[in-house]
């Protein structure tokens, strides 16, 4: 069973509240480091954390982090970014490639590039955040892009796992931090769910319904596409 006990792990995307929760978390659960990774890092105040400079956008950014982080045996893929607006046919060509880059292509890149330094080990871990949107279209290419990872995160679980590596894809709603800071309507805090996260990944299980609202778009998944749409009998009526 996967533990997070003197584990090696590499956090994308570590300077922002959900980031910074699993740099924190993994540590408390005695991890012996973690490489906290940015496009810009951060200092940390521990000498087990290692501040990393990654791109996930950059393929030689991604060899160089694969070159210095060579013991890795977590990878969480916690790096994304939100679009310009909601409306997928209103963004430009270049706003739609970069949401899939980061979203969709850079998570798939660092799991193909870490995958042999993961495989290594007896066992390892890859943690996907995908988020409720790659369910619920409510985001744009945010809601596409998370939902070519989750599709991907399947496959890569499918493959990984006859070579001891454990992938736990994980959903939520809108979390309490600076991506979030506009939207409406209740969020959860980022302890919160990287609690359920790590919970999950020493449980040995392979996915995370952080929430209500999240368990509510699954269960919906099986009924017809207007009961998770509404609208759209409006827009038909």
């Amino acid at each position: 069973m996967p533990s997070l006990h003197q584990a090696v792990v590499l956090v994308t995307g570590a300077n922002g509240g959900i980031g910074t929760g699993f740099v924190h978390d993994a540590l408390a659960r005695g991890a012996t480091k973690v490489y906290a990774t940015a496009r810009t890092p951060r200092t940390w105040d521990d000498e087990r954390i290692v501040p990393l400079t990654l791109d996930v956008n950059d393929p030689a950014s991604i060899a160089a982090a694969v070159a210095a982080a060579h013991d890795v045996t977590v990878l969480i893929n916690n790096a994304g970014a939100l679009p310009a607006g909601a409306s997928i046919l209103g963004l430009s060509e270049a706003e739609l490639r970069d949401g899939m880059e980061t979203n969709f292509f850079g998570p798939v890149l660092m799991t193909k590039a870490f995958a042999p330094v993961l495989t290594a080990h007896p066992s390892s871990v890859i943690v996907d955040v995908h988020s409720v949107a790659s369910w619920y279209a409510f985001g744009g290419v945010y809601s596409a892009s998370k939902a070519a990872l989750w599709s991907a995160t399947n496959s890569i679980r499918l493959e990984l796992a006859p070579r001891g590596v454990h992938v736990v894809g994980v959903h939520m709603g809108y979390v309490d931090t600076a991506m979030a800071e506009h939207a409406e309507g209740p969020k959860m805090a980022p302890s919160h769910l990287v609690r359920a996260v790590y919970d999950a990944v020493e449980a040995d299980r392979y996915e995370v319904i952080a929430d209500e609202l999240t368990a509510g778009v699954k269960a919906a998944l099986s009924l017809p596409v207007e009961a998770l749409y509404p609208q759209l009998q409006a827009a038909v009526g």
